[in-house]
């Protein structure tokens, strides 16, 4: 039931004085907001008061129908709490950590012989993991450089199981590498190094240094000048990098500084990382307009951002005021992920107050450029609704593509354009189940299933300002057929490409809209089509592509469909199978052994030679 402000501020005053969760919901029901506090009584009741609010948080409670709560023992099972029900509902109006897959990552994996790869996927699998990077090429050149160093391997063979059965590569005649791949190379030698590569990726270059310095001076004075002169080009190395990093203080600060700011349309935080006394990374986070940025919600954005599994160094400085109890409750929640007494302050003057400054200087930096993208979005955004004459600008676009693919049936996928990004929680992909070969029938029934849901469901449920479709005349008419059945009234366009498959002009079911002479509206709707493109052929191929390895390890005798899946989640890729004994094959679940034996010797057919 839809409760009136009175009432909403009746049940907020009957809520008890304790720490808890509260989740506000729409008419729909679904959950847009969730926050905690230490007394739910006096925060709730405060989003339903007369008192001053900022413009997010009244649009907030203007579309708060009801809400629920959760009592804790604890603040800080409150905060936990509250972490885990953001990522379990992504309500609208809290602040996210959006596409944490997307950002590079170098790991030093769970293996007797640890090997450095860069991934965008962190996985609970014993792997160390350090970064984020900025970009892939930050994140490949430290692990190359820190390889290099270390004389780690790069290949990707498995030690100590391919150890003596494969010939040592380059890198170990140029002497840049362990060589794992040789009974000489010992694990206390290799340990060392990968204790020396994790002591570079937590940015302790320094006390790295000064190891390999005394390392190079012992091997000096035994007369062992080749060794000696490896030390010294790795310590050369790691200087150089270091060198690349702005060094604020001395050799022995661990710390991160959080910068913020925001106003009614645009919130950041910046993150410097500051480690061995070099600032050494930054992350800028930027939430549009319908997002709540305050001191509570950055607090449990922060809390989120270490809970994900982050290096949490033993100090943490932050640019703006937070009351004493939060940052002792955050202080503890930091403390017990990290195992170690983590300080939580908010420094007023000294070296930590300029690096805050810093920090929220770069916070600033980040809202001003995606003020500007936002208000460039905007402009074009107004553009091509007058080219429309479309009532309003549209907030929130989306884009169809249909792709066949044969036997392999036929694929239509969805993106959403929304408040000036591209909204990646949005996008769809729908296998087409009522026709073969059909464009036409296929956006009948994805344009049916999608718009089954309410209009009152967050996110997938709500109707768009524009709806674009990645086809003609025909395409057009037949989107808007459907949409006036489901009693829709959303406007409807299709892109018309050239020759060259980029768009030059929108139809309307009637005739052509030209965009040749909109520039920016044009390179808009070429990002948009190449985006819905590359989505729906990505998405189709990896579906492929997996199809391909299963029925691959199916043709095997004694392997079927589940077993081929169950070998694939152990093994992760064909060449790992390949590479497998016949014990390795047989302790996968749901293996057994003449099923271990077959799929052996299928990779390797001289050992069944060999055994006649």
């Amino acid at each position: 039931m839809n409760k009136t402000m009175e009432e909403l501020r009746q049940k907020a005053a009957s809520l008890p004085l304790c720490p808890g969760v509260y989740l506000m919901k729409n008419k729909g029901g679904t959950v847009i907001y969730v926050g905690k506090s230490r007394k739910l009584r006096q925060r709730v009741s405060q989003y339903f008061s007369d008192g001053d609010a900022t413009p997010k948080t009244k649009r907030l409670v203007a579309s708060i129908a009801d809400f629920d709560y959760i009592v804790c023992d604890s603040e800080i099972e409150a905060l936990s709490l509250e972490n885990t029900l953001i990522k379990q509902y992504a309500p609208r109006y809290n602040i996210k950590l959006k596409d944490a897959k997307s950002y590079p990552y170098i790991a030093l994996t769970a293996e007797p012989f640890p090997r450095i790869v860069v991934t965008r996927a962190r996985r609970n699998d014993g792997a160390r993991y350090f970064g984020p990077y900025a970009s892939a090429s930050d994140a490949k050149l430290n692990a190359e450089t820190v390889s290099r160093i270390f004389r780690l391997p790069r290949c990707h063979h498995r030690f100590p199981e391919e150890t003596g059965k494969i010939r040592p590569c380059l890198y170990k005649q140029m002497g840049r590498c362990l060589a794992p791949c040789l009974p000489s190379c010992s694990k206390e030698e290799y340990a060392e190094a990968v204790k020396g590569a994790a002591g570079v990726l937590s940015g302790n270059t320094h006390k790295t240094v000064e190891s390999l310095r005394e390392a190079m001076l012992a091997f000096s004075e035994k007369e062992e000048y080749e060794a000696a002169a490896r030390f010294r080009d790795a310590i050369l190395a790691l200087e150089s990098l270091g060198a690349k990093q702005k060094v604020l203080d001395e050799a022995s600060v661990f710390l991160d500084a959080w910068g913020m700011t925001g106003n009614e349309y645009v919130g950041a935080l910046s993150m410097l990382s500051v480690r061995s006394g070099a600032l050494n990374r930054k992350r800028d986070f930027t939430f549009p307009a319908q997002e709540v940025l305050d001191e509570n919600s950055a607090l449990g954005f922060i809390a989120a951002y270490y809970g994900e599994g982050e290096d949490i160094p033993p100090k943490i400085l932050l640019a703006f005021s937070v009351e004493a109890e939060e940052l002792s409750l955050l202080s503890d929640f930091l403390s017990a992920k990290r195992g170690r007494r983590v300080a939580v302050l908010c420094p007023k003057r000294g070296k930590g107050r300029a690096l805050c400054a810093l920090a929220e200087k770069n916070a600033k930096e980040a809202a001003e450029k995606y003020g500007l993208r936002v208000a460039r979005e905007e402009e074009t955004t107004a553009r091509l609704a007058s080219l429309l004459n479309l009532s309003a600008t549209p907030t929130r676009i989306e884009l169809y593509d249909i792709s066949s693919l044969g036997a392999e049936g036929t694929t239509a996928g969805l993106i959403v354009w929304e408040n000036g990004r591209l909204y990646r929680q949005g996008y769809r992909l729908f296998h087409i189940k009522t026709v073969v070969n059909d464009d036409y029938g296929a956006m009948r029934e994805v344009l049916s299933r999608r718009f089954a849901h309410g209009a009152d469901e967050e996110d997938f449920g709500k109707h768009p300002d524009l709806i674009l479709l990645d086809g003609g005349k025909q395409h057009v008419r037949v989107g808007r057929e459907i949409l006036a059945e489901m009693g829709i009234s959303v406007p409807l366009f299709g892109l018309v490409k050239n020759d060259k498959h980029k768009t030059e002009a929108l139809h309307d079911g009637e005739g052509t809209i030209s965009i040749l002479r909109e520039q920016s509206v044009f390179v808009f709707l070429y990002r948009l089509q190449e985006e819905v493109h590359r989505f729906t052929v990505s998405a189709v191929m990896r579906a492929k592509t997996k199809r391909l390895r299963t029925s691959s390890l199916e043709e095997i005798a004694g392997i079927g469909r589940e077993r081929a899946r169950l070998l694939l989640a152990y093994f992760g890729n064909l060449r790992r199978i390949k590479s497998a004994s016949v014990e390795e094959l047989a302790s996968v679940k749901g293996m057994t052994a003449p099923a271990a034996a077959a799929v052996y010797t299928h990779f390797h057919p001289e050992a069944q030679e060999d055994s006649l």
